[in-house]
């Protein structure tokens, strides 16, 4: 199901109240499970699960803001200063707690400067750890710039992984968080429907993507992390990417959007063909649903990822000389407030370290199939039940679908 993209007065749609709460509390949890004294986060996926704010995506790659989370304590953010003054308006479950970022932006600084800031924003942090009451516990960190790290172990901090406690923290998904992927993954839908509706000889792999970035962007999408159009002689083997080449009569076309709505991300590809598909390219579509969906069916609580690897093909099998050189045509990885999240499903591991899935897990499931030019790739996702999988995706995947569509019903 979905509900309105819009939080109302008169309904009770998503409780952005109760999904800041829970977030909070499942990373505070998980951090005193793993023995940790704190949290630092600089990933902005990190950051928003954690404090519920967010700053541009040209953030994103800067290293400029950062969280920090000590163990049965309130977060603090320490955020780029001139957005202080209307983050304390307008997220105010965190007023008082927003400091200014003491950093180098990625080291463009003057390198004294980026040497003094690191120096700087260490103290700060021991000086908190210490009012929190957790100096001397050991700090996990999920990625960070190294003349930080290295000003962190000058001050006496014990900095170890805290990217782990962060995955296992986010892995099972409040019901907030499973309606959230299912709007995200609604406004991919739509952008699908323009691409059947409007694919012809002629257009390009780049106005595909544009013309699904203006429907997704206008139907209230935060942020479109990538829309890969691969078609033709393009599309085996797998390039992952998107071009100008100009699509003709008979071509596959397979899409993958990775969208954001509220935080929460998509993995969805689905395939289509520019006209009457040929027999090969009914058989190459066929093939590579028939390996999705044994491993969909194969989705409950209690099944192993190691179950699921195995009924996809070797790398052998369709052609490559290992695992490592096959990796993610076949594929199973967890999605959420992060593109990828655990548990990862694939032959190159998951045979020799299986992880249990458990309900409210949500999975994107993937597989590839090529032939000659032609390659087909689909991709369902799915929410853990019970007793089962519940598929959130909805875009007809049973066909190999013709672009343009002719009517108002497929065919």
């Amino acid at each position: 199901m979905t509900l309105g993209t819009m939080a109302t007065d008169c309904e009770i749609r998503i409780d952005y109240a109760k999904l800041r709460r829970d977030r909070l509390q499942k990373a505070n949890e998980q951090l005193k499970k793993d023995g940790l004294g704190a949290l630092l986060c600089f990933d902005a996926d990190a950051i928003r699960y954690i404090t519920s704010t967010r700053l541009g995506d040209w953030t994103n790659n800067k290293l400029a803001r950062c969280c920090l989370l000590a163990a049965d304590n309130e977060p603090i953010l320490f955020e780029i200063g001139s957005a202080i003054e209307t983050k304390e308006a307008l997220c105010p479950w965190m007023k008082g707690r927003i400091f200014p970022f003491v950093g180098s932006m990625r080291g463009t600084f003057p390198a004294e400067i980026v040497s003094g800031n690191a120096k700087k924003f260490a103290g700060m942090i021991a000086s908190h750890l210490k009012e929190f009451g957790v100096a001397g516990e050991p700090v996990g960190i999920d990625f960070i710039e190294v003349p930080v790290i290295q000003a962190l172990e000058k001050e006496g901090i014990q900095v170890v992984d805290g990217q782990q406690t962060l995955l296992k923290a986010q892995v099972i998904k409040t019901p907030e968080e499973i309606e959230l992927i299912e709007m995200s993954i609604s406004i991919v839908e739509a952008a699908f429907w323009e691409v059947v509706h409007n694919t012809h000889p002629g257009i390009k792999e780049s106005d595909i993507s544009g013309m699904m970035r203006n429907c997704m962007y206008r139907l209230g999408t935060e942020e479109i992390q990538n829309i890969n159009v691969i078609s033709g002689n393009r599309a085996h083997p797998h390039p992952h990417d998107f071009s100008d080449r100009i699509i003709r009569p008979g071509d596959m076309i397979y899409i993958d959007v990775v969208n954001v709505f509220n935080g929460y991300k998509t993995c969805y590809y689905q395939t289509f063909v520019c006209g009457k598909p040929s027999q090969r390219q009914t058989d190459v579509f066929k093939q590579c649903r028939d390996w999705l969906w044994q491993a969909i069916d194969l989705i409950k609580p209690g099944v192993t990822t190691a179950e699921v690897a195995k009924v996809w093909p070797t790398a052998q099998e369709i052609g490559y000389g290992d695992e490592g050189q096959a990796f993610a045509l076949q594929l199973g990885h967890g999605v959420g407030i992060t593109h990828w999240a655990k548990p990862v499903i694939s032959r190159l591991f998951s045979l020799e370290h299986p992880e249990e899935i458990k309900e409210n897990m949500v999975f994107a499931l993937e597989t590839y199939a090529g032939s000659g030019n032609d390659g087909a790739r689909i991709e369902e996702m799915v929410a853990v039940t019970g007793d089962g999988r519940r598929v959130l995706t909805k875009f007809p995947s049973d066909h190999l679908i013709s672009c343009p569509l002719v009517g108002s019903t497929y065919t």
